[in-house]
């Protein structure tokens, strides 16, 4: 078990010289009461991850999958999914993720930031491309949005 120290924004635009990405598929097999189950297909690594809690800090498990295994939970997903690409971009010694989402989310711009600790986390600046924070806030998960679509007034 691993703990995941994360911030969120939102991007009003792409940095210049952004990389190609990895395409991401991901799907949601549960989510509630703090726990979600998820489903991740990487550029072809498939994962099954459950993080549990809310905010900054998250426990968080990951277990590869084989194909086969991804492949015959992936129909539970429905009605849970997203699509994206995720480039990575070097801040010094940690590193931005943008998302580029695609399908019903398309024109969606979000960037996380992992942290060796809270400390760090709380300390960091975050650059000028970067837009609003929305670390913690309902509505923004990778899970709310597979399920619900944009938060009321989040049209990208």
């Amino acid at each position: 078990m691993s703990l995941e120290i994360e911030r969120k924004w939102r991007l009003n635009a792409l940095p210049d010289g952004l990389p190609d990405g990895t395409a991401l598929r991901q799907g949601y097999l549960s989510q509630g009461g703090g726990t979600e189950v998820r489903l991740r297909d990487k550029g072809g690594q498939a994962r099954l991850t459950v993080k549990q809690g809310k905010g900054l800090s998250r426990t968080e498990v990951e277990i590869d999958l084989s194909r086969e295994q991804f492949d015959a939970l992936w129909p539970l997903t429905r009605g849970a999914r997203i699509e994206k690409r995720r480039c990575v971009v070097a801040l010094g010694e940690l590193c931005a993720e943008v998302d580029i989402f695609e399908g019903a989310l398309a024109g969606l711009l979000l960037v996380e930031v992992e942290f060796p600790d809270e400390h760090q986390a709380r300390a960091f600046v975050a650059p000028p491309w970067f837009g609003a924070e929305l670390t913690g806030q309902a509505g923004w998960s990778n899970g709310d949005l597979a399920r619900a679509g944009l938060p009321q007034g989040g049209q990208p």
